[in-house]
């Protein structure tokens, strides 16, 4: 991967993988909430329904959020 060439293109980059992130951990948290409410992790039953639920949520919900704050801040206080 380069070098981003300016200062927002660093910050772009960091928000990108960010989000990004958010995603990956969400999908992982739905695959183990699954797993428990399953009984292949030996967990109570609540518990991976709500890490299921929960991390689902996120998935669709946590980008757009950061987004949006990330976006209100750029014009509070721009660079």
């Amino acid at each position: 991967m380069t070098t981003p060439a300016s200062p927002e293109e660093a910050r772009a980059a960091r928000r990108y993988m960010v989000m990004n992130a958010v995603r990956v951990l969400s999908i992982l948290g739905v695959i183990g909430g699954l797993a428990i409410a399953r009984g292949v992790i030996a967990l109570p039953y609540a518990l991976g329904a709500a890490l299921a639920i929960v991390s689902m949520v996120a998935f669709f919900f946590a980008p757009p959020v950061l987004a949006k704050r990330w976006k209100a801040g750029d014009r509070e206080n721009p660079q």
